[in-house]
């Protein structure tokens, strides 16, 4: 089956992942005008209220980026809706993007037919998060349009399969739109998610570092200073599963490597962050990551991230082609 049209002409074959406190306006924007998908959560909008100007923001800024740039526009947005039970937002952050006729939404923790026929009511299409084989099969009988497999060594709320698993797993049944997530941080990587069967990326840590996200500066340095084995997966701070940041856990005083378990009943989306008890909070001091951040060596722009990217997926294409 060919990608959506919304999907297609893309300058490089990725969606920006939405993340959580990072991104916002300003980060989707670049991502979108470098020609990649720009992303963010809905709840990253405090007070709800501000996520109709954010959409309103975002439209603006892309529809001036296509009138001077005809020839490059700009690629569509996305927005991530967190359908767990504990997000009492959502029938309001999902009504404002159905105003706004939001081109992409993705959701996440949750397949609900509600929220996919609401997206379909103007002409939009639902991605929607999965880690294993099951999951991708609820999400597709609830109306979802494509699939977002989150494989071993992604950032965030991480599963545990390999890619290679994961995505043969799902393309024996799915033949519709397929996005990879887990350690992708260079051009050649994008590659090797297309020749296993996925038809783009899905990147996030990689743009942690970059200038337009929304994190601490020091965060965005570890994020540098980082390679694979400073990553710990844990569910102590938020309930699930996630990757972690090692330097982060340890200047919170805990040791990374005997970590308690952690209880998926304090998993809490409607709150700015999530945490039980007197754990620090997930995300805003324990930050997140995935394990290909040893690709990301520099804060730069996410214009340039995104070219470097571009120039090495094409280098590594030319490779594969020229080998005997």
């Amino acid at each position: 089956m060919a990608l959506p049209p919304i999907l297609q002409g893309l300058a490089l074959p990725a969606v920006g992942a939405p993340m959580f406190l990072i991104s916002r306006p300003k980060l989707v924007i670049a991502q979108c005008r470098a020609g990649i998908v720009g992303s963010f959560p809905a709840l990253n909008a405090r007070p709800k209220e501000l996520l109709s100007d954010w959409l309103t923001e975002i439209a603006e800024a892309l529809d001036a980026h296509n009138q001077a740039n005809p020839d490059t526009p700009a690629a569509p947005f996305a927005v991530n809706q967190i359908v767990h039970r504990s997000n009492d937002r959502l029938m309001h952050d999902l009504e404002v993007c159905v105003a706004h006729k939001v081109p992409i939404v993705i959701t996440s923790l949750g397949a609900r037919e509600e929220v996919t026929e609401a997206v379909h009511s103007y002409g939009g299409i639902v991605l929607h998060d999965v880690i294993n084989d099951r999951f991708a099969r609820k999400a597709i009988e609830k109306g979802a349009d494509g699939l977002i497999a989150v494989a071993a060594g992604a950032g965030g709320h991480a599963g545990t399969t390999s890619p290679f698993a994961l995505i043969q797993e799902i393309r024996a049944w799915f033949d519709g739109p397929l996005l990879l997530s887990g350690a992708i941080a260079t051009g050649g990587a994008v590659l090797a998610a297309q020749a296993m069967g996925a038809d783009l990326a899905y990147i996030g840590s990689a743009f942690i570092a970059s200038e337009e996200a929304e994190a601490d500066p020091a965060y965005k340095r570890m994020i540098v200073e980082s390679a694979s084995p400073d990553i710990v997966y844990s569910n102590y701070f938020s309930g699930v599963h996630g990757n972690y940041l090692k330097p982060s856990v340890r200047n919170a005083g805990f040791d990374p490597d005997d970590l308690p378990d952690g209880d998926v009943t304090t998993m809490d989306f409607a709150s700015r962050e999530a945490a039980g008890g007197d754990r620090p909070k997930a995300w805003k001091t324990i930050w997140g990551a995935g394990q290909g951040i040893g690709a990301v060596r520099t804060i730069a722009p996410a214009g340039e991230i995104v070219a470097r990217m571009t120039a090495e997926f094409a280098a590594a294409r030319t490779r594969l082609c020229a080998a005997p």
